[in-house]
């Protein structure tokens, strides 16, 4: 299975991020499994690309070339692809994805998330879309979404398909269900 991350290229303040996105990418490698991601090497990016590697898996990062330019790249992942701007990275992301997670990030990790869930809205995809409640950073999102559906703007079915996992063992669960 491609399983599509979206995390910050920061490390972010608590040390809970760091050890669990190396366990998330020990789970990645060690099922077989491939991470598609934004192909940094700063921060949460870096350390879940270098942990699926180290875990004997895949890794295909999708990065702009202002990125490449900036030296952003990681340069031992398996397959690099260079796109031409954010656009065309978030679409080449979604192409190659059959999950998609949400690991704690910044501003660009919700927007490319919020991409899935609309698809999800639509219709358009079953594939698994999960929030990585670590520390319970998604706690908002998931309120958000509850008060969104109480007040008539989301339909309350997308709480069945867009998904909350606090460990990478409830991670594991999620992936296995199969879209009806």
């Amino acid at each position: 299975m491609n399983i599509t991350v979206y995390l910050g290229s920061r490390s972010g303040n608590r040390e809970i991020y760091k050890e669990t996105v190396k366990e998330l990418g020990a789970y990645i490698g060690d099922h077989g499994h491939t991470l598609v991601y934004g192909g940094s090497s700063m921060g949460l990016m870096g350390a879940l690309a270098d942990a699926v590697l180290e875990h004997g898996g895949k890794v295909i990062g999708v990065e702009p070339v202002f990125f490449i330019e900036a030296e952003a790249q990681h340069d031992q992942i398996t397959e690099l692809i260079v796109t031409k701007d954010m656009q065309e990275r978030k679409a080449k992301m979604i192409e190659l994805g059959d999950a998609f997670i949400a690991f704690p990030g910044g501003i660009g990790t919700l927007d490319e998330i919020s991409e899935i869930m609309t698809m999800h809205n639509l219709n358009h995809t079953k594939c698994p879309c999960i929030f990585l409640n670590i520390n319970g950073f998604y706690e908002p999102m998931k309120a958000m979404l509850r008060h969104m559906a109480e007040e008539g703007f989301v339909n309350p079915a997308m709480k069945e398909r867009i998904s909350f996992a606090d460990t990478i063992e409830e991670l594991d669960v999620l992936l296995k269900r199969r879209p009806d």
